[in-house]
């Protein structure tokens, strides 16, 4: 059955992100991709003119689930602090988010591949801009304190970020267990909570 643009598309973009987290960003080669799925290069390069921009849109593919979980979370009907501490708990290295050996790579050859830098900046700010709407809700709704959402998100995910690497990049580095126990503990601060209350409240 032949395949639309959409769907080969989607197809390449499957093939690439399982060639990315088997070889490395640095290491994969549109011929990898190609012969994956038993197509010709020229075919991959008909819908990605370069490697650069199937790795950039590769990255954006495999981030929109994690968006659509975070934006669930986030969204359901519930406290904002409820919601608030199941998203972070969900993101953490510690939870069920899946892909952090593969972001932590691409991070790094973002820092000299434009295409990709602006693929991870892009996401990075809706990460930010979705914690820091839920913030801003709570603090409306009397849940808790919190001065400055944005800045509050930024620290959040910077630590969630530094966490993962090191649980992925060094293993057995951080106990598991404390690694949220710091997770709980910096939510709590940026909520003006005790650890308990967030607790007892986030259930």
């Amino acid at each position: 059955m032949r395949l639309s643009v959409a769907e080969r598309r989607e197809e390449l973009l499957r093939a690439a992100v399982e060639q990315i987290g088997a070889r490395g960003v640095a290491a994969v080669r549109i011929a990898d991709v190609a012969s994956a799925l038993g197509v010709s290069n020229a075919l991959v390069l008909y819908h990605f003119s370069s490697k650069e921009k199937l790795v950039a849109a590769a990255f954006a593919h495999a981030a929109e689930d994690d968006l659509a979980q975070l934006r669930r979370l986030l969204g359901r009907r519930a406290s904002a602090l409820r919601r608030l501490r199941s998203a972070v708990r969900w993101y953490a290295p510690t939870g069920q988010a899946k892909g952090w050996r593969l972001w932590i790579e691409g991070w790094a050859v973002a820092l000299r591949e434009p295409a990709l830098r602006e693929v991870t900046r892009d996401l990075d700010r809706q990460w930010k801009a979705a914690i820091a709407e839920v913030l801003a809700e709570g603090v409306a709704a009397g849940e808790f304190t919190c001065p400055d959402p944005a800045a509050a998100a930024l620290r959040l995910t910077a630590l969630l970020d530094g966490l993962a690497v090191q649980l992925t990049s060094y293993p057995g580095s951080v106990p598991r267990a404390r690694a949220q126990e710091w997770v709980d503990d910096a939510l709590a601060r940026e909520l003006g909570l005790t650890r308990e209350a967030l607790t007892a409240r986030g259930r």
